[in-house]
């Protein structure tokens, strides 16, 4: 069986290296005792993981070259800045830096034009916001960030916003094997809380012969215009499995008003 032989900037994808954990903790104890040749494979040993990365940024028309070179930057911020003492995966800290590194590269070359000013706090809360993730291993709110800059946090907020690159609806933001979250499950529906009778009637009578947490789901999102993950939070289990049971609900509910 032959593989596909896939090359971006010259290097041949299908021979990349996969690291296991073991390997990786040794591989950066061996970096961090000098050893430049371990960070050479720590790099390699990743560049699968800067693969995965770019994937999601297949449909903004850039290069896919760029695009892998500008995540293996932050790739080796990841790994530079990676520390072996927290409890976290590599994968885990080094996604969201990739990511991070691929969004400025599209901020700067976005036609869409931001005053200098707006940009500057944006860039500013960026560092920072990289920095207490290098030091605590999680996401800073805007309050914390805020807090660093001693800026009011609505300007942070507000220069973010400005930033960001426009997200399809139905881009994948989640998928753990089975059904994949995208953006417009996270989003509620203001527009539709007060939905016609004659829907309310008809949704009634397909929902007749759901179990009760399937009801309550659907009524939490569809009723009462909550996200997948507030209806999670609120009944204790994971937004994929709120995913599913809604997924699953509708299709009973179709088959009950069909029959």
């Amino acid at each position: 069986m032959t593989r596909n032989k896939v090359e971006i900037c010259g290097v041949d994808t299908s021979k990349l290296p996969v690291l296991k954990n073991e390997e990786m903790r040794a591989l950066f104890k061996q970096m961090h005792n000098g050893d430049t040749s371990a960070r050479e494979s720590l790099v390699n040993g990743n560049l699968r993981l800067v693969l995965s990365v770019i994937q999601r940024f297949n449909n903004r028309g850039e290069f896919v070259d760029d695009l892998f070179q500008v995540g293996c930057i932050g790739l080796m911020k990841s790994i530079d800045n990676f520390d072996l003492s927290q409890n976290v995966k590599f994968s885990t800290y080094a996604v969201p830096m990739i990511i991070g590194e691929i969004r400025r590269y599209l901020r700067d070359n976005n036609p869409i034009r931001v005053s200098r000013s707006l940009r500057d706090i944006a860039y500013k809360a960026l560092q920072v916001r990289e920095r207490l993730m290098s030091k605590t291993s999680k996401e800073p709110t805007a309050e914390e960030i805020a807090k660093e800059l001693d800026i009011p946090h609505e300007e942070i907020v507000f220069a973010l916003d400005a930033i960001q690159d426009p997200v399809s609806l139905f881009e994948p933001i989640y998928n753990d094997g089975g059904d994949p979250i995208f953006v417009m499950d996270q989003l509620s529906d203001e527009k539709n809380k007060d939905i016609q009778w004659v829907e309310e009637l008809a949704l009634k009578e397909g929902m007749r012969r759901l179990n009760d947490r399937e009801k309550m789901i659907l009524r939490k999102r569809f009723f009462q215009g909550k996200t997948q993950m507030e209806v999670a939070e609120e009944i204790g289990i994971s937004q994929a499995q709120v995913s599913r049971l809604e997924k699953a609900a509708i299709k009973q509910m179709n088959k009950n008003i069909q029959s």
